[in-house]
């Protein structure tokens, strides 16, 4: 059966990296994963917007990807470590820092794709996914921050498990075994998509075999990082289900009906 996450919504999917924090006129000023990055991609059209999730030293669990804040402002601190009082301030001025509970209340039409970048923040996550597991999906690089994250979910009374997309392993287990004609049926147990890259170094990840696997079983494929026109248009061509894109707008223009 399909998840809700996907139903009504527009296929191809186009999933906003991080919000849309870049246009056709370069940079507009706004940080990745912030209010303002999100309200660009609401008001752009994109149903879909793919973000990352971290704990703060008070136990928030914040969209925010990097393990620290070194990339940002030049601050070596963990966001583990850092008050979520000051980090929204330091947001204030990059278009506002959001939780994951923000989030979910500010945009309650958005369907959100969230990667669950440390253990540490699965068990929090699921209390504040329990009234919206129809229109998120929880993925991981880690398929042990996946199942925990879904499992805190259905323990804390979610009815419905959210949507899942395979980790590092997932992916690696269909890609082998669809390269040799075997079935991925176990390993594509309670996923609904696999998020990958077109390649990852010399290795081609997607494979016309991996596609045909996963759509054998119902599971779609989406491929990141993609943010040209041409490579869009190719890659639906190919068959992929989605794209992942820093440019939603120019991805909604090459791709909407």
């Amino acid at each position: 059966m399909t998840h809700p996450y996907f139903e009504k919504a527009q296929h191809p999917r186009v999933l906003a990296h991080r919000g849309l924090t870049t246009t056709a006129g370069g940079d507009s000023g706004v940080w990745e994963n912030s209010a303002a990055a999100f309200a660009a991609a609401h008001a752009a059209g994109a149903e879909y917007v793919e973000t990352d999730c971290q704990v703060t030293a008070d136990g928030d669990v914040v969209l925010f990807h990097d393990s620290t804040l070194a990339r940002l402002v030049g601050d070596p601190r963990p966001v583990r470590a850092v008050r979520t009082r000051e980090l929204a301030l330091i947001f204030a001025d990059h278009g506002g820092l959001l939780t994951v509970a923000d989030a979910l209340s500010a945009f309650p039409t958005t369907r959100f794709n969230i990667d669950v970048k440390t253990a540490e923040a699965a068990e929090p996550l699921g209390p504040i996914l329990v009234d919206h597991t129809h229109r998120v999906l929880i993925t991981s690089f880690s398929d042990a921050n996946r199942r925990a994250a879904v499992a805190s979910a259905l323990r804390s009374g979610a009815d419905l498990r959210p949507a899942t997309s395979g980790g590092s392993r997932t992916i690696a287990a269909v890609r082998a075994l669809s390269s040799l004609r075997l079935s991925p049926a176990r390993a594509l147990r309670d996923i609904d998509a696999l998020q990958i890259p077109e390649r990852h170094g010399v290795l081609r990840v997607l494979t016309p075999s991996l596609l045909r696997a996963a759509h054998r079983h119902g599971v779609e494929v989406h491929v990141w990082t993609v943010n040209d026109a041409v490579s869009m248009r190719r890659l639906v061509a190919a068959g992929i289900d989605g794209i992942v894109t820093d440019r939603a707008d120019l991805a909604l223009a090459t791709l909407g009906p």
